[in-house]
């Protein structure tokens, strides 16, 4: 055992040194590998991390909701079907009798923005906030989605929403601008041209994709309706089920409801979708899956020219070394220790290109973190795949270099001038 250490540890120890010995044409070879496995580490560092954001965004806002929207989500390519286009829009009235009408759903949020055509500067004293997003709501926000909860003072209540009175909540973005030393509550700011009373500031949301979640005001949404523009369209409705594990019968209500409502025959398909966050989970898991397609495709590329170079490094390098492959099997080496020192040289260098372009992926991955929105994350698993893969190549393509000098004849060998 001892005898067959030493052997190795020498072939690994000449391996290198052979490498060491054309350090340009060695970096020139790997550079190849060294983009593959960039670009493999880089995307996977910023794929992931965006899914531990959208995963927190999802667990953050509840994991049992129901979603009624007017259409299905999904990635829409070109224009809308006639059915489609022939929907109705989604109501408040809708919200109101899926929570009055339906057993299994404990409460039902709704909210609405105002148009984004409308001006809706927001103003305390001299200090305004033009960018901030005005939301129609209704008082079941906190029970139905959890991060909306009060940080000071309450949220809408039903009597706001049933005498459409003139309060707000504030996103503490908001908050902390038009109020940087003062407590809001109680405190009326203005909004276009109308007057609110602050009632509450909601806890911090954070961003997310670089945009806030935080700059908005929120009003009841029936005082909305009244003094602001809006698009039906944009209605959004949420429902919680009383049980959690009764998600699918609650549905299941709000569909029939629905149906009844809008007067959809029978044998018809719904004229809505009623889903749940797992549907939008597998939406984002395609819409990351085409981008791991993409990914593999441009390493691939990559590796392949870089396994080319290694291929042909290696064979030129075996032509070179003929007469020193003759004198070493004159002196009693065996054609598998030749092939063993080639396999090792390959594997050394891809390996070696490997690991630079882990460097240089989670380089570049911090670099996009820190100058973009984008989020990344560093993963063990794209660690050990980089070097996996970088090894692979080498050995794939040192296997045809390393049999063709491991079968050289060492009379010819020696002979090779």
């Amino acid at each position: 055992m001892k005898v067959r250490t030493g052997i190795l540890g020498e072939v690994v120890r000449m391996a290198v040194e052979s490498l060491k010995a054309h350090k340009l044409r060695s970096f020139l070879t790997l550079l190849g590998i060294m983009i593959g496995v960039a670009t493999v580490i880089g995307m996977v560092s910023i794929i992931q991390g965006l899914n531990r954001t959208f995963l927190a965004e999802l667990e953050s806002a509840g994991s049992n909701i129901i979603i009624v929207a007017k259409f299905e989500p999904g990635i829409r390519v070109g224009r809308l079907s006639e059915e489609e286009r022939q929907r109705k829009d989604l109501t408040f009235e809708d919200a109101r009798a899926l929570e009055r009408e339906c057993p299994l759903v404990r409460a039902v949020a709704v909210s609405l923005p105002a148009s984004f055509f409308e001006s809706t500067d927001v103003r305390y004293r001299n200090i305004r906030v033009q960018d901030a997003v005005i939301l129609g709501m209704n008082d079941r926000f906190p029970q139905v989605v959890s991060v909306y909860l009060p940080q000071r003072g309450r949220f809408l209540s039903g009597a706001d929403i049933e005498h459409s009175t003139r309060v707000c909540v504030l996103g503490i973005e908001v908050a902390e601008t038009l109020f940087p030393q003062a407590n809001p509550l109680e405190k009326k700011i203005r909004i276009g041209a109308e007057e609110y009373t602050v009632v509450g500031v909601l806890e911090k949301r954070g961003s997310m994709f670089g945009q806030s979640r935080d700059n908005f005001v929120g009003i009841p949404i029936t005082t909305l309706r009244k003094h602001f523009r809006t698009d039906p369209g944009n209605l959004e409705i949420i429902a919680v089920p009383t049980e959690p594990g009764r998600i699918f019968e609650a549905m299941e209500q709000i569909i029939n409801l629905l149906r009844q409502r809008r007067k959809v025959g029978f044998g018809k398909p719904n004229d809505f979708a009623v889903f749940t966050q797992d549907t939008i989970l597998g939406l984002y898991n395609q819409i990351t899956g085409a981008a791991y397609l993409v990914m593999i495709i441009i390493s691939s590329i990559g590796l392949l020219v870089g396994g080319i170079g290694v291929m042909n490094i290696m064979l030129v390098s075996a032509k070179e070394r003929t007469r020193e492959i003759g004198i070493r099997k004159a002196l009693g080496a065996r054609s598998k220790d030749i092939l063993r020192q080639f396999l090792i040289e390959a594997v050394f260098l891809t390996f070696t290109g490997g690991l630079l372009g882990l460097l240089l992926g989670f380089g570049v991955a911090l670099l996009v973190r820190a100058a973009t929105p984008l989020p990344a994350a560093v993963t063990g698993w794209s660690v050990g795949l980089g070097l996996f893969v970088s090894a692979a190549v080498g050995l794939f393509f040192g296997i045809f270099p390393a049999r063709r000098a491991a079968r050289v004849d060492p009379i010819v060998s020696l002979r090779y001038e």
